[in-house]
């Protein structure tokens, strides 16, 4: 089958109080984005991922391509203002012909390439796969008045990616208007009416945000 990823890289270094993007800080000796694109490269060819970067980082990150000997012809395109909006950047790059897209946080550099793997077999039979963990701590619901009450948390799942739909379900889904619940591409495939259905994921799939994840 024709599998594409899209790796999002928007992010900023705010909430990392760090001077550069967070996907360019360096882990292990090697920028963060770096290690998330090797995962992807042990399951697609580099022709297969479609990077998506704000037009503003484009030379730092071409910059620490040069400086770590990491050259995989990688196609780049523009973010755009929002998650959303960059997501359907990528989906535009994608050949008519591909089959099934997983799109991937760029500051998630501790996926395995089982998951992903994994993602790419379990929509090809039923047309999504959406990562997941069972919550560990005990879950609350804050209501409007300031309580709260507990919800079993046997039912509850924190969302990672990669997050992987056919392609033609991603095209008529990010074709909507986008609206404030669109926190991830399956919130957006839901609201168009296609099935979510969750994989497990991995503790170890972290999302680096804060110096704490770091």
């Amino acid at each position: 089958m024709k599998n594409f990823a899209i790796i999002v890289a928007g992010g900023s270094g705010s909430r990392m109080k760090a001077d550069v993007p967070k996907q360019f800080l360096l882990l292990r000796g090697k920028p963060i984005l770096q290690h998330t694109l090797e995962r992807f490269l042990a399951v697609l060819p580099p022709e297969n991922i479609i990077l998506v970067l704000p037009a503003r980082d484009r030379s730092i990150w071409t910059s620490l391509c040069e400086q770590h000997h990491f050259f995989a012809p990688i196609q780049t395109v523009d973010g755009g203002a929002s998650r959303f909006q960059s997501v359907r950047n990528g989906l535009s790059a994608i050949p008519a012909d591909a089959e099934l897209v997983a799109v991937h946080d760029g500051v998630r550099p501790y996926v395995s390439p089982d998951i992903i793997l994994h993602s790419f077999e379990t929509a090809a039979r039923v047309g999504s796969a959406v990562t997941c963990v069972s919550a560990k701590d005990s879950v609350r619901i804050l209501n409007p008045d300031n309580t709260s009450q507990a919800i079993d948390r046997a039912m509850v799942r924190l969302v990672q990616t990669p997050q992987t739909f056919r392609l033609d379900w991603f095209r008529q889904a990010f074709q909507a208007d986008e609206q404030p619940h669109f926190t991830d591409c399956a919130s957006v495939l839901e609201h168009a009416g296609f099935p979510i259905t969750l994989i497990e994921g991995s503790y170890e799939n972290i999302k680096i945000t804060t110096p704490e994840d770091l």
